[in-house]
């Protein structure tokens, strides 16, 4: 039997330890990062996909020395689980944006009822396409390389076993969730306009014609302008959050105002 010698024992120990905390941080963001983490995936899918984002993260990362003590692992364990969950819950907060633009079209447009339990969370038909067209372009447009980039430059906003402060975290959480309701009411903006000119045409026409029943001529009108502003306006609407879902990643601590 050929004994290893001592120091290459010591550096695959300090590797897997490495290898170990990487994999924390990485499996926690995995499990709620757009496109990878939704619940229709497998488990066995994110597993080896936070396995595969491991092993191209870690090498990237500086190396640190782990203390194998209980409090230690404790300590590294909570603070890895932490920043993972909190940036994978600001990607998330994106795809959150699509859902909520969705559900405001549609139910400014009267199309909120329409197939509204396909997708996994109950949201309209125009959020669970929107959701799914962005979630689609966002793979085609290299969000897996973007992802691996985040990774390795989280470490540089949170090293190793850093702790983020509470005060910090909190506020940091609340401006992103303010402006993914800015963002998600901005990107429905058209379908809201087209509500209103409907509403007051209707108001108008139904003081005109108060025997005239307006409601069933004018809700073939406002179905078929919903639709065809959700065929018109959908790549726009996209380009503008795959902009901001790629912006934030280059700067996640930057003023989203």
């Amino acid at each position: 039997m050929i004994a290893l010698p001592p120091e290459l024992l010591s550096h695959l120990g300090s590797g897997a330890w490495h290898f170990f905390g990487v994999f924390l941080r990485v499996s926690a963001m995995v499990s709620l990062m757009p496109a990878f983490g939704e619940r229709s995936i497998p488990t066995r899918v994110k597993l080896g996909t936070a396995v595969a984002f491991t092993l191209i993260v870690a090498p990237a990362v500086p190396t640190k020395e782990f203390d194998p003590e209980f409090l230690s692992m404790v300590q590294l364990i909570t603070t890895e689980t932490l920043v993972g969950m909190a940036l994978g819950m600001a990607l998330r907060i994106f795809v959150l944006t699509l859902q909520t633009a969705g559900s405001i079209a549609a139910q400014a447009t009267s199309l909120s009822q329409i197939l509204g339990g396909a997708a996994a969370d109950p949201v309209p038909a125009m959020g669970y396409l929107l959701t799914l067209a962005g979630l689609t372009l966002a793979v085609l447009l290299g969000l897996h390389i973007r992802l691996a980039e985040f990774l390795v430059h989280s470490y540089d906003l949170f090293p190793t076993g850093t702790t983020p402060a509470a005060p910090d975290l909190s506020e940091w959480g609340v401006e992103r969730v303010s402006y993914s309701f800015s963002l998600a009411f901005a990107l429905a903006m058209p379908f809201v306009i087209a509500s209103l000119i409907y509403n007051l045409a209707l108001g108008v026409i139904n003081r005109a014609m108060p025997q005239l029943m307006v409601a069933f001529v004018g809700a073939p009108a406002i179905t078929f302008a919903g639709l065809f502003l959700l065929c018109a306006g959908a790549p726009l609407i996209l380009s503008v959050w795959s902009d901001a879902l790629f912006d934030f990643m280059q700067n996640p601590l930057r003023d989203p105002r």
